[in-house]
C-alpha cells in the first residue's frame, strides 16, 4: 500500500462525540511511550503528524488521521503510565472501551509492544480485552533498533509466550529509525481494509 495523503481529521476528548465516519478504521493501542506516534509517522512517511505529548499519560484523546481519502488510522490513548492516577487510568479504559463498542467501521486493531521487554500486565490485559471484542490484534514489536539482531528471536518468543498468543498470531518487528517492518505492516493493514468490516459480528 502506498501512502499518498495523510492529515489529522479529528481529536476527541473524554466527553466528545465520535465523528460519524463511514470509511474503515485501523486503531492503534499501546502503553505510554511505547512509540505509537513514531510508528504512525513512520507508516505515513511524516515526521511530526502524530505528536508525542509533553506530559506522557496526561493527554486523554483519540486522534483520527485520514489516509488517502480512503480510511483512518486511529490513535487511542496510551495506557499504563506509571505516574498516572487511578482516575486517569479509568479515563483511558473508558475511552478505549467506548471506542471499541461504538465503531462499526473498525476493521482492525494494532497493539504495540516494546520489543526490549516482556509484555506488561497492562499489555496482557489489553491483548485479552481486544480479543474479547472479537478481534485478533496485529502485534507490532516496536524499538527494534534498540536490541541486537541476535536477540530478536528470543524477544519474539517472549512476547508470544507472555501473551499466550496462538501460533498464527501476527507479530511484526518495527524500527522507526530504519523503517524495518514498515512495508509488512502496511501490507497487513491493506488486507484488513479490503476485508469486510470487521472480524467480529459486533454483537456486543
Amino acid at each position: 500500500m502506498k501512502i499518498k495523503t495523510s492529515e489529522l481529521a479529528c481529536v476527541c476528548g473524554p466527553t466528545s462525540k465520535f465523528p460519524e465516519y463511514y470509511k474503515p478504521e485501523i486503531a492503534f493501542a499501546g502503553r505510554s511511550n511505547v512509540g505509537k506516534s513514531s510508528l504512525i509517522n513512520s507508516l505515513l512517511n511524516r515526521k511530526n503528524l502524530a505528536r508525542t505529548s509533553s506530559s506522557p499519560g496526561k493527554t486523554v484523546t483519540i486522534n483520527f488521521y485520514e489516509i488517502n481519502n480512503e480510511f483512518y488510522l486511529v490513535d487511542l490513548p496510551g495506557y499504563g503510565y506509571a505516574k498516572a492516577s487511578e482516575a486517569e487510568r479509568i479515563k483511558w479504559g473508558k475511552m478505549i472501551e467506548k471506542y471499541l463498542k461504538k465503531r462499526d467501521t473498525l476493521a482492525a486493531i494494532v497493539l504495540l509492544i516494546d520489543v526490549r521487554h516482556a509484555p506488561t500486565k497492562d499489555d496482557v490485559m489489553m491483548y485479552n480485552f481486544i480479543r474479547e471484542y472479537g478481534f485478533t490484534p496485529i502485534i507490532v514489536a516496536t524499538k527494534l533498533d534498540k536490541i541486537k539482531r541476535s536477540m530478536r528471536d528470543k524477544q519474539l518468543k517472549l512476547i508470544r509466550e507472555t501473551l499466550h498468543a496462538p501460533k498464527d498470531q501476527i507479530i511484526i518487528m518495527h524500527s522507526s529509525v530504519d523503517k524495518t517492518g514498515r512495508d509488512e505492516i502496511l501490507d497487513v493493514l491493506e488486507m484488513k481494509i479490503l476485508s469486510p468490516v470487521s472480524e467480529t459480528d459486533q454483537s456486543t
